[in-house]
């Protein structure tokens, strides 16, 4: 089985860019900053979704399906910096050449982690090979690369499942809830920037590892759909991912696992 890495990021207005940018006083607090450029950019089309240069990254969450484990962590803040938990993500696709696995990771978690590994001089070799790398195995990636929309080592969820059309992409909350799985806790990625500035970065952390294991889950019935596994193998998984959350003594976890039960 190839190792699949499914991926999830939380972000954060770039309050330190924002006031690059604008010239603004370096005394102005965080909120003021932020809302100034949400004002913005509600000016210029009614949104204040902020372009994606502008998301500062504070958590990365990942699970690692390896062939006899499963793995969920987060590379986040306060412990590391934005530079460290990006290029610790391209680390990591240097390290074990994964099947990458999102929900509109190519529609926006994708987009920054380009933007901000380019702000901060991140390297990527691995990721960004095409075909003309520096590897034994590099003419593969010409037929079958990370960037390429409609190639299989990014596969993004929404994206495929929609077939590429965005009035027919779901949220992911509502449908890992129709197939039975717990959805969201506690938190929505709207209000991340609200959690931030309480200090709430663990319940960010906590929120982003269990958003990415509904994308996980999503995606094994996903494989069982197009035949990639049987439904023995299929329930297997299932019961594998949640024996070993069962393992993990965290309260968020506890609260999932309920949630999924019930």
């Amino acid at each position: 089985m190839p190792p699949f890495l499914v991926f999830d990021i939380e972000s954060i207005p770039d309050v330190d860019g924002i006031r690059r940018l604008y010239a603004l006083d370096p005394a102005l607090p965080d909120a003021e900053v932020a809302e100034l450029a949400f004002q913005r950019r509600r000016a210029q089309g009614g949104s204040d979704f902020l372009p994606h240069y502008l998301h500062r990254i504070v958590v990365i969450s990942c699970v690692l399906r390896t062939a006899g484990e499963l793995r969920v962590w987060s590379l986040s803040e306060p412990g590391q910096n934005e530079s460290e938990i990006v290029q610790r993500f391209f680390d990591g696709i240097e390290k074990f050449t994964p099947r990458l696995v999102s929900w509109n990771g190519g529609g926006f978690d994708l987009q920054v982690l380009h933007y901000r590994g380019l702000i901060h001089g991140a390297r990527a070799p691995r990721y960004w090979d095409m075909g003309d790398g520096n590897y034994d195995d590099s003419r593969e990636f010409k037929w079958n690369s990370y960037i390429n929309r409609y190639h299989a080592r990014h596969l993004d969820l929404m994206d495929l499942l929609a077939l590429y059309q965005p009035r027919a992409n779901a949220p992911l909350d509502d449908l890992a809830k129709l197939m039975g799985f717990p959805g969201k806790l506690g938190m929505e990625g709207g209000k991340v920037w609200d959690a931030w500035l309480c200090g709430e970065i663990a319940e960010i952390r906590d929120y982003c590892e269990t958003d990415v294991m509904n994308t996980y889950l999503v995606f094994l019935r996903f494989r069982l759909m197009r035949g990639e596994i049987t439904r023995g193998e299929y329930d297997e998984e299932i019961r594998f991912a949640w024996n070993e959350l069962s393992k993990i003594e965290k309260p968020h976890w506890k609260e999932f696992l309920a949630a999924w039960e019930a």
